[in-house]
């Protein structure tokens, strides 16, 4: 048989899904069929929650770290052929620029922590 006559006998089965039946474990569970159906997980919520916690405890520098994760995530993302993101700033470039500010601006915060335990 040829590559083309198993990826046709292939197509015509049946689908992956349909082979695993979890109907049943999900009925015992009482688990929705489709996320959509389900209530909404606020997950996002708990996420921000924590980095403002972390934020809180750690200050300028818990804002440096993250926003030089961020920077350093979002430049490779841009390099590898990102232009759009689910960010609110939508543009990459904008969401780059955003986060180098917020570096900035958390190197200066943490500098003048410093400076004002110091005496300085």
């Amino acid at each position: 048989m040829s590559a083309e006559a198993d990826a046709r006998r292939i197509a015509g089965g049946p689908l992956p899904s349909a082979l695993v039946d979890d109907g049943a474990a999900r009925r015992r569970r009482d688990l929705p069929e489709t996320q959509e159906s389900g209530p909404h997980d606020p997950l996002s919520l708990c996420i921000f929650a924590t980095v403002a916690l972390l934020g809180w405890l750690a200050g300028p520098v818990a804002l440096a770290v993250f926003a030089a994760i961020g920077f350093a995530g979002y430049w490779r993302a841009r390099r590898a052929g990102l232009l759009r993101s689910r960010c609110f700033l939508r543009d990459t470039r904008l969401v780059i620029a955003y986060l180098g500010v917020l570096v900035v601006a958390g190197g200066w915060g943490t500098y003048a922590l410093v400076a004002g335990l110091l005496g300085a």
